[in-house]
Parts: C-alpha cells; sequence; structure tokens
C-alpha cells in the first residue's frame, strides 16, 4: 500500500514539476489588443459626457468579452487633447471646435484608466507626433502653438505638421508625453506610424530650410537629406524612451509602424513587397529602435525578420 501511495504521490510530483516548467517556458503574458482612434471620429461631437462615458463603457465590456487585454487609446490625435492638461489645446473631435472643453468638464484619458484597469486591462496612451491639422478648412484655437512659434510648423499639401528637423519640435513633443507620463496611472505610450507625412506625389516636403540649418552639424552632408530625416525621428525615439523610462521605468514605449520595413529591390534584408515602406518613404528605422532596445514593443504583422527580434511582448 505504501508502495502505490508513493508511486502516485511521485507521478503527482513530476506532473506539478512539468506544469511548473512548461508555465515558464510559455509567454507570461499575451498582448491582445485594439484601437479606438478619436481622430475624425465625430461621433463624439454629439454626445453629451454621460453619452460618451456609457459608450465607452460598452466599448470596454465589448472589448472583454472578446478577451482583449490592451486598449491603445488615442488622445494625441492632432497636437490636441483627450485629457485634461495646460499644454495643448482640448481636441476638436470631443466639441467640434479646438480648445472647448466638454461641458460639464471631464477626463476622457482618466476615465479610461480607471475603466481599462478595473477590467484588468492595460491602457496604452496613443500619441500623434507630428500631425497638426488633416485640411485647409481646420481652424486652431487662438492659444494654439502655431501663433506662438510659427517657426516650428510647415504645410504640405492642404495639412500642417511639426518640423520633425526643428529640435524645439521634439522638445515639445517631449514635453507633451513627459506630462501625461508623470499625471496618469496608464501603462504604456504609444505611437503609430505617422512620422514624416505620407508623400504626395511630385510636392517635397518643404523642409530645406531646417535641413540647411542642422545637417552639418548633425553630421550630414549637402546631399545626404534622407539619412537626416530618420535621424530626426530617431532622436526622438530614443528621447521619448529615455523621458518615459526616466520618469516611471514601469511605462513602456510602443509603437505600431506602417507593415513594410523595406522592400528587397532597395535592401537584401527586406520583405518580398512592393509596397510604401516605412524606413524609404516615412524615415523611420525601426530595426534600429529595436536593435537599441529604444522601444518595448512593436505591433506589426508583415516583417516577420523583424517580429522575431521582438520578445518582450
Amino acid at each position: 500500500m505504501k508502495n502505490i501511495l508513493f508511486r502516485v504521490f511521485g507521478s503527482l510530483l513530476c506532473l506539478a514539476v512539468a506544469m511548473v516548467m512548461l508555465r515558464a517556458q510559455a509567454p507570461q503574458c499575451e498582448f491582445r489588443g485594439t484601437w479606438v482612434h478619436t481622430a475624425d471620429n465625430r461621433q463624439y461631437q454629439t454626445m453629451t459626457p454621460d453619452q460618451m462615458r456609457t459608450h465607452y463603457v460598452a466599448l470596454l465590456d465589448s472589448f472583454g468579452r472578446a478577451g482583449i487585454n490592451v486598449v491603445i487609446y488615442q488622445v494625441r490625435p492632432q497636437a490636441d487633447a483627450f485629457y485634461m492638461n495646460s499644454i495643448e489645446p482640448w481636441s476638436r473631435f470631443i466639441t467640434g471646435e479646438q480648445g472647448i472643453a466638454p461641458d460639464p468638464v471631464w477626463d476622457p484619458l482618466q476615465f479610461m484608466i480607471d475603466e481599462c484597469h478595473k477590467r484588468g486591462m492595460e491602457l496604452h496612451a496613443w500619441f500623434n507626433p507630428y500631425r497638426v491639422t488633416s485640411n485647409a478648412g481646420e481652424q486652431l484655437h487662438p492659444e494654439h502653438l502655431f501663433f506662438k512659434r510659427p517657426e516650428l510648423f510647415l504645410q504640405y499639401g492642404s495639412r500642417l505638421y511639426f518640423d520633425p528637423g526643428h529640435p524645439e519640435s521634439r522638445a515639445h513633443t517631449l514635453k507633451v508625453v513627459a506630462d501625461v507620463v508623470r499625471r496618469y496611472d496608464l501603462d504604456a505610450i504609444h505611437f503609430d506610424n505617422y512620422f514624416y507625412p505620407y508623400k504626395i506625389k511630385y510636392e517635397e516636403f518643404p523642409d530645406e530650410e531646417s535641413f540647411m540649418k542642422y545637417h552639418a552639424a548633425d553630421g550630414f552632408g549637402r546631399y545626404d537629406k534622407n539619412n537626416w530625416r530618420r535621424n530626426n525621428v530617431n532622436i526622438l525615439i530614443k528621447a521619448l524612451n529615455d523621458t518615459i523610462k526616466g520618469i516611471k521605468p514601469r511605462v513602456k514605449f510602443g509603437i505600431s509602424p506602417f507593415d513594410v520595413w523595406r522592400n528587397r529591390a532597395d535592401d537584401a534584408t527586406g520583405s518580398d513587397s512592393r509596397n510604401m515602406s516605412h524606413y524609404d518613404y516615412l524615415y523611420a528605422d525601426v530595426e534600429l529602435w529595436i536593435e537599441k532596445g529604444w522601444i518595448d514593443y512593436y505591433v506589426d504583422t508583415a516583417c516577420k525578420r523583424t517580429k522575431n527580434k521582438m520578445a518582450k511582448y
């Protein structure tokens, strides 16, 4: 009898050890995320604050039923804010007019953080670094930075952007992100694929003035504008990572780049694709960011070679 009990106990012990080993080898956390965009989401302009909160609760409940554990919430669609702050104006996508607070005033970002955490979900605050307007008809609030520092902005097509080559443009983005990391109990800062703007046919991005002013000091030649542009984005990404980790080391920094890093026609290590690449068209060198450890995760499905390098999430 003792032998039988010993064998049973031994088998159970082996099973327990095997289960512990399997758990140790398995991923500790799956990233099951979804984006909640606010840019051009004009339905909010017809909602009261109570209706917006009800809408968000129903949305998060549906995410919970689907097994979502990460919500990527767009809080700075166009150099504006879906949260309370003293740096940039309230977003036009809340009330229909930039700089006009919801009535009664409430804080959508804080609400989303609280509701996500109640459900065991992470809240990743999604920022756009450079875009200021989407068309020529949009009116900026009189207190917008554009009217105080117009030299930091460039018009490209019908849209207005921060000049990525101007050091003070980058400094402003860092200031905005640092403010949010300090004041909110969020889980990550997230950037999408909008770095330098998508190219307009037959129209060059008008950054010649800042290129002439800064390229030599940055270590680039007169005919090396593309690498200079990539370096401008690299500087921002590294500085963001350093800033976020310097304030709250637990807060992650993630990127969802355009799905093609480079085409094989341009780089032997690129993918077998013939599409716009974020390296050549948006000046975003995601492989470098991964190699240097400047980002904690990226969300992509096309570039398998790059994807396999990331094991942190």
